[in-house]
């Protein structure tokens, strides 16, 4: 097992001292710290640490990686520092003093979405794969019209499709109370009250001849339900939250089990089917036909151009964490949204311009750690590693990168591609895209792999966009003669 002794000793040293440590945890990869002062970190000196792979700053967090053994690495530096570590949570909280009230206000966003991810990547999945099983004509037509075994799969999934993206407002809900620190199952009734089956189904609403009403004889209150919308059920959360945490500072505790969560679900229920639930289907109807008009109108290239190149700087700045709930509420109005496919494609470009590093610095043993990992997760669609560890280090991968989705993107909603679920991006991606557009979807991943590739390597030849132009960036070659 490796020595981190002196590293750590090193790391404590130019990142400040111990005084300028507020907080410090790690997670899979990465040390991760508060600091007082950003700017007492020496981040040239802390990425000559041979254990050190790269550094970034991300919502308010300095964050150093280290690799596979940082558990090694960070009980060295907490013996050394005198630093008891803490919980990522509680680092995130002792972050917040470094952002502003918008980053404050996507970080919130991130963390109600975050853990809804692994559900919606796999819904994603099944709807892809459902759509391969029924909507791909082949010779004798499609895979279910020739099998019964597997029009009995593609029915079964949809069991579990449904209840992800359908019942979403169930997840937003509990997440909503987990991260407030309320009560969860108060989240999840709450959430089913939204999609409960006495409701009409939101997908109905539109065809309906005649909406079903609850009659307390001097008013009424629409039985319409929330499938699948998102603004409702994170209006109805926070209420249900903000109520719960207003209500125990007033009712004894000796009675707080009882009355707490009375007082607090059924006036929160009550607004949400009276006012929250429609103003928010509102809204979010709103947002996804303004951006509806923007995909599909005659300019919808140059908004193409503009989102498939600047979503990566949204990543930087955790804004991304919107498209989300713009993506969920189109497919929710459209059946279908062309946001998404530019997601999954920004996520190739960056790896395919991190790729390019590769290539141009093969025998840097050290970049290599950081690089052909970051370049995996890019390609699966996390773009985080590669960003903060290559591609932001030497700016011109990242300007390459942004400049190849934007071309990718601007053809993709030219050709009118359109992904029927979200949760799948990078290369998989396909897999959520509309039978029909696979082709054109294929030409835009092409193109955001070879574009960002070469124009990382022309870059680099001709010094253009680097961070900083007396650097060398001599590829590393080992040779023999």
């Amino acid at each position: 097992m490796p020595d981190f002794k002196k590293d750590a000793a090193d790391l404590l040293k130019f990142i400040g001292g111990p005084e300028n440590i507020s907080a410090v945890s790690h997670c899979a990869t990465r040390m991760r710290f508060v600091l007082n002062d950003n700017d007492a970190a020496d981040i040239k000196k802390i990425e000559d640490i041979p254990a050190v792979k790269g550094t970034f700053t991300q919502a308010g967090q300095f964050q150093v990686i280290i690799g596979n053994e940082v558990p090694q690495f960070y009980n060295e530096f907490t013996k050394i520092s005198g630093k008891e570590g803490v919980s990522k949570e509680d680092t995130k909280t002792a972050a917040k003093q470094n952002q502003n009230w918008i980053q404050r206000a996507m970080s919130v966003l991130a963390e109600i979405f975050t853990p809804l991810i692994p559900a919606i990547v796999v819904g994603g999945l099944i709807l892809g794969f459902r759509n391969v099983l029924g909507d791909i004509e082949f010779a004798n037509g499609t895979i279910v019209s020739n099998s019964q075994f597997w029009t009995g799969v593609n029915d079964f999934l949809w069991l579990i499709g449904e209840a992800i993206f359908h019942f979403l407002p169930v997840g937003i809900t509990w997440s909503v109370t987990k991260k407030m620190g309320t009560t969860q199952i108060l989240g999840i009734v709450l959430g089913l009250t939204l999609v409960s089956p006495q409701l009409l189904n939101a997908y109905g609403v539109a065809g309906a001849t005649e909406i079903p009403f609850w009659d307390f004889g001097f008013f009424t209150i629409d039985k319409v339900g929330y499938q699948a919308q998102v603004l409702p059920a994170m209006l109805t959360g926070f209420t249900l939250a903000y109520l719960e945490i207003w209500l125990r500072k007033w009712i004894p505790q000796a009675i707080s089990m009882i009355f707490v969560p009375l007082f607090a679900l059924i006036p929160t229920v009550i607004i949400a089917h009276t006012i929250l639930g429609p103003i928010g289907w509102t809204i979010g109807q709103a947002i996804s036909n303004v951006v509806y008009t923007g995909i599909t109108s005659s300019f919808s290239w140059v908004f193409g151009l503009l989102f498939g190149a600047f979503y990566s700087p949204l990543v930087i700045t955790g804004l991304h964490h919107m498209s989300n709930a713009i993506d969920l509420q189109l497919i929710a109005d459209f059946d279908g949204t062309k946001l998404w496919p530019m997601i999954a494609l920004s996520n190739i470009a960056q790896g395919s311009a991190v790729l390019a590093i590769i290539f141009l610095h093969r025998g840097n043993k050290k970049e290599e750690q950081v690089s052909i990992p970051s370049m995996i997760s890019c390609y699966l669609g996390v773009t985080e590693p590669a960003m903060f560890g290559i591609n932001i280090k030497y700016i011109y991968p990242f300007v390459a990168a942004m400049i190849g989705s934007g071309i990718a993107g601007m053809v993709s909603v030219a050709t009118g591609v359109e992904a029927a679920s979200i949760g799948v991006g990078g290369i998989p991606g396909f897999l959520s895209i509309k039978i029909e557009h696979w082709p054109m979807f294929f030409v835009s991943m092409a193109i955001a792999i070879v574009v960002p590739f070469i124009l990382t390597a022309f870059f680099e030849k001709k010094q253009l966009f680097v961070a900083n132009k007396d650097t060398d960036h001599t590829p590393i070659i080992e040779t023999t003669k």
